[in-house]
């Protein structure tokens, strides 16, 4: 998934689930910052204190993937949450260690993992928590199938979708010639079709095994789900996304069918300005981060940052 699903649906299903703007805000940007949060390096302030930042996202294409670490503590645990066969923890599925960690829809890891962010819920980071596990749990439908490090089961052949311009005539001869020099990590090989939110695909997988995609009814499902969480983390009664809401969002889905995920999610802000989302009023929501007014980095940090600016002046 992408920023268009991580950051402006994760909004819109929090208000959907009950929060006000300002909670639903942090959910939504703690959402998609999981995405953005690439640096590793140690930070020193004015008061001695030190923070050792964790990096939740790196490029798929990084020389970091190919080091076990980098996909251990990054893909693994932040985009491709192991599903244990569908099985609960203590059980486990047939086969090799790798049947393990493939990435499965709302398994029961998943599921425990939810129940822990909502035990934070009244910690000083409960919100941002939540995020973080909305974006880890929304991506266990998208990423379903695969593994968060270098194996040959992520191999994919004739991946296809039927209604998209992705990978014209040309592009798709190019992509054939060089998909097999990416490295087997998470669905790189399948390109962006798991993140596409209006795409119907299938490929084929390391077995030969035919594999269809609903990417629409994959994500409305996790847009429910989600809904579900958040209501449980509010201690409200779990309705979920109303039939109406739900029909909105599947519409939008289809209709931005736009490549990039940056112009998709600048067509969900333009719905939430417009108040196009049923059971949402008109609501100005944006995404600063880096030196961008308003970042959580740029406020912590301050204007400046350059790593050779020792020490940063410290806030709380």
């Amino acid at each position: 998934m992408q920023i268009d699903f991580h950051h402006a649906v994760t909004y819109v299903v929090a208000r959907l689930a009950g929060f006000e703007h300002e909670k639903a805000n942090t959910v939504a940007h703690a959402a998609q910052y999981v995405d953005d949060a690439t640096n590793v390096d140690l930070i020193r302030f004015d008061n001695r204190a030190l923070f050792s930042r964790t990096a939740s996202a790196h490029k798929m294409i990084d020389t970091r993937n190919i080091r076990g670490l980098a996909n251990h503590s990054t893909w693994l645990p932040f985009h491709f949450l192991p599903g244990n066969g569908g099985l609960p923890a203590g059980q486990n599925p047939d086969g090799s260690f790798i049947e393990k960690i493939i990435c499965t829809p709302n398994s029961h890891i998943a599921q425990d993992m939810v129940s822990d962010a909502i035990a934070d819920k009244n910690k000083p980071y409960g919100l941002h928590r939540l995020g973080v596990a909305m974006h880890v749990y929304a991506d266990t439908w998208a990423h379903q199938g695969f593994v968060g490090e270098i194996n040959s089961i992520n191999d994919v052949d004739d991946a296809s979708a039927k209604n998209t311009t992705i990978f014209g005539s040309i592009m798709s001869k190019i992509k054939d010639n060089v998909d097999n020099a990416i490295p087997p990590l998470g669905h790189g090989r399948a390109w962006t079709y798991p993140d596409m939110p209006y795409l119907d695909w299938h490929y084929k997988n390391r077995n030969g095994v035919k594999i269809e995609r609903n990417n629409t009814r994959d994500f409305c499902e996790a847009a429910q789900h989600m809904c579900l969480a958040m209501q449980r983390f509010r201690e409200v009664e779990e309705s979920g996304i109303s039939e109406q809401d739900m029909a909105a969002i599947k519409s939008f889905f289809l209709s931005f069918k736009d490549d990039e995920g940056e112009k998709r999610h600048e067509k969900w802000l333009e719905i939430l300005r417009n108040g196009s989302i049923p059971s949402i009023d008109p609501i100005e929501v944006s995404y600063p981060i880096g030196e961008d007014a308003g970042s959580w980095k740029k406020e912590a940090l301050g204007s400046s940052f350059d790593l050779e600016v020792h020490p940063y002046a410290y806030s709380s």
